[in-house]
């Protein structure tokens, strides 16, 4: 067999991409929950961690410091496998959405951080001046600003989400990854996991060159 017979046989990726989309759609379901869970912890945690009171900001420090350092796949494998003899029993697709977003949101709490510390203290005393109340203050002066300067990395972090879901098959996830796997196993030939892998291509590819596209939009309206 030739190479294109071996890795990129037509028949065989025909055969396979009902299971692939099934797996696509899996792993978007995923991949939106998760991002959307993890900016919402991770915003949260930011703010905890700069205004809170000292306690508080240690928790949110600590909390940051170790989903930083604990490997993903550990991490799911510890919440899939480890919880039950705890009484606490998840389902595959809401122990990955467990793991994914505990991670997601350490290190979107430190670029939001990195946002909100971004902006220079002038803001905050202009805000004082008008009357604004610290609520008004962050989120109608602070946060709009904050944004503009992390939708980048927020961007990219989402990206490495929507990758690190194919880490859901080992929990046995029917995701892109795991679909990929059991094709490749019924039809004896590697060509599933090479659709994968364009399937994650042309997903991702556009969402890297949106960032891109945002990044000069939001960087030429500050020059303007």
């Amino acid at each position: 067999m030739d190479f294109f017979d071996t890795f990129l046989n037509m028949a065989v990726l025909r055969r396979s991409l009902p299971m692939l989309l099934d797996g696509l759609w899996l792993t978007l379901q995923l991949g939106a929950a998760s991002i959307i869970a993890g900016l919402a912890l991770g915003l949260v945690v930011a703010l905890l961690g700069l205004y809170a009171v000292k306690p508080v900001r240690l928790l949110m420090r600590l909390y940051i410091d170790i989903f930083r350092s604990i490997p993903l796949l550990v991490l799911l494998i510890v919440i899939y496998y480890a919880l039950p003899f705890l009484g606490l029993r998840l389902s595959s697709f809401a122990s990955a959405m467990t793991a994914l977003t505990l991670v997601s949101g350490a290190y979107t709490a430190e670029i939001f951080r990195a946002g909100i510390e971004a902006i220079p203290h002038g803001q905050f005393e202009a805000a004082e001046a008008l009357g604004l109340n610290q609520r008004q203050t962050m989120f109608d002066v602070i946060l709009p600003q904050a944004v503009r300067i992390v939708i980048p990395p927020l961007t990219n972090n989402s990206i490495n989400v929507i990758k690190d879901t194919a880490l859901a098959s080992v929990v046995a996830m029917p995701d892109l990854l795991k679909q990929a796997t059991q094709a490749q196993a019924l039809t004896a030939n590697p060509s599933p996991l090479i659709g994968a892998a364009l399937i994650y291509i042309a997903f991702l590819w556009p969402l890297v060159l949106f960032v891109s596209y945002l990044e000069r939009r939001y960087h030429g309206g500050r020059r303007a």
